[in-house]
């Protein structure tokens, strides 16, 4: 059984078909994974299909590939850059299923980030795009590829109604963090405009540095504090 951030995942050998179990004791993420995964099986895109749901609990099929992060660079941004047109499939071509949650609050983000004490950071409020499907954790641990291929994207929990850009920008921000090349490979492909992606990214950065200070470990928020403090140099 593998844990994630917010579940338990495991494989389940079922009429000689392996298939992918994940267990989540929060309710709502539960709910909102199951909303997602319903609104996309009809849509070409490479997703699990659901098999069998109970209460904290989703049976779904196994997709194949590795996980992106866990491949060298180059194939790493083959995947990155294969990934981009089927975020923009998803933001343009799924209309966000009802009952789907809410962006994230950005101001809320930006001010427990300012009364945590955290790095200075350049702050501003991007134009807004037209709310779409979001995938909401748009990132090389999400996305598994074979030979520069995306074959399955996977952990739906986070998925909500948002601005696009914000999305793109996430992804490319946590992507750049490995290898600075990300962001361009990433937006070119999605067909945006570099700088309105980068807008975004202090808004990512202050999110992640939050949540280290909040679930650690220790040794990444110092790694992270670091880098924030030197944000005109990133």
């Amino acid at each position: 059984m593998r844990q994630g951030a917010v579940g338990h995942i495991r494989l389940v050998e079922r009429a000689g078909q392996t298939l992918v179990e994940k267990r989540m004791t929060d309710a709502a993420r539960h709910d909102t994974e199951l909303l997602a995964l319903t609104a996309v099986a009809d849509v070409d895109l490479p997703t699990p299909t659901i098999v069998e749901a109970s209460a904290g609990s989703i049976l779904m099929t196994r997709v194949p590939g590795e996980r992106l992060d866990s491949l060298n660079g180059d194939e790493r941004l083959a995947g990155l850059s294969a990934s981009g047109s089927l975020l923009r499939r998803l933001h343009t071509m799924v209309p966000p299923p009802d009952g789907l949650p809410t962006a994230p609050d950005d101001a809320l983000i930006v001010r427990r980030y300012r009364d945590a004490g955290g790095p200075r950071l350049p702050f501003m409020t991007p134009p807004a795009e037209h709310p779409v499907f979001c995938h909401g954790d748009w990132t090389d641990a999400n996305l598994l590829a074979t030979g520069g291929v995306i074959t399955g994207i996977v952990d739906w929990e986070r998925a909500h109604v948002g601005d696009p850009m914000r999305e793109l920008s996430r992804a490319a921000w946590a992507a750049s963090r490995k290898d600075p090349r990300s962001v361009d490979r990433l937006v070119t492909a999605y067909g945006a405009d570099p700088q309105r992606v980068k807008e975004w990214f202090p808004i990512h950065a202050a999110e992640l540095w939050l949540w280290f200070s909040e679930a650690g470990p220790p040794e990444f928020l110092t790694e992270l504090t670091a880098q924030l403090e030197n944000w005109s140099h990133m």
